[in-house]
């Protein structure tokens, strides 16, 4: 065969398999083109503890073995996509958290977590007191993310400060989780509270075993709502 003809014919043969190979990946480029992204990524969600000493793991050598921590450790062990924040703050009082969270309310969360009181019931605090700092902290979260989920953890005063004021100040807890739908932790110091053993030396702030107790305690109530 003539070479300038065989020439021609691999030209022609070349040009023509790389005009399939466009109109190929033209086509391809249109069908997935019409395929939906189903594909959604996953975003990190935020869960806010706020509270006191309890919270921030007063007395323990790894502010990580306070409960806010120990339920990340949860949280990542089932690959569900939240952080946790611990913002506990020693001897806070309601009242001074109802100043404090307006700072903290400017990152978006997604699981407010409320431990606050428990210093106001050993100071004496009127109950009526505790629970208008407490529903003022409620109203600023819900003013601030609508769509956040909350969490109310109860307490109890020890028998000395009185019945009557042991069960009015029982009823904050229960009215404010009640009246604002939240979850609700009846006590947070469930089976910690009197147990020595669970205790550090001042009787009041939990061990790292105490506190893994209060984790459950948590987490029985937080685990549903994520």
């Amino acid at each position: 065969m003539n070479f300038r003809i065989l020439f021609s014919l691999l030209i022609c043969s070349f040009i023509l398999a790389c005009s399939n190979a466009n109109n190929q990946q033209s086509t391809q480029q249109e069908d997935n083109s019409a395929i939906p992204d189903t594909v959604e990524t996953t975003q990190m969600k935020t869960i806010l503890f706020f509270g006191n000493s309890l919270t921030a793991g007063y007395g323990l050598d790894d502010p990580n073995d306070a409960f806010p921590g120990l339920i990340q450790l949860k949280i990542d062990s089932l690959g569900l996509p939240y952080k946790t924040i611990n913002a506990g703050l020693s001897g806070e009082t309601s009242s001074g958290g109802k100043e404090r969270i307006d700072w903290l309310l400017k990152q978006k969360i997604d699981v407010f977590v409320l431990e606050l009181g428990a210093n106001d019931g050993l100071r004496g605090l009127p109950a009526n007191e505790t629970y208008k700092s407490l529903q003022a902290i409620i109203d600023k979260v819900k003013a601030a993310w609508p769509d956040c989920k909350m969490v109310l953890t109860g307490m109890l005063v020890p028998p000395s400060m009185g019945q009557r004021y042991s069960e009015d100040f029982k009823a904050v807890f229960i009215n404010l989780a009640k009246e604002n739908n939240m979850a609700f932790v009846p006590f947070l110091l469930e089976n910690v509270a009197g147990e020595v053993e669970l205790n550090q030396g001042d009787g009041i702030h939990p061990t790292v075993e105490g506190q893994q107790i209060l984790a459950e305690n948590v987490w029985k109530v937080l685990r549903p709502i994520l």
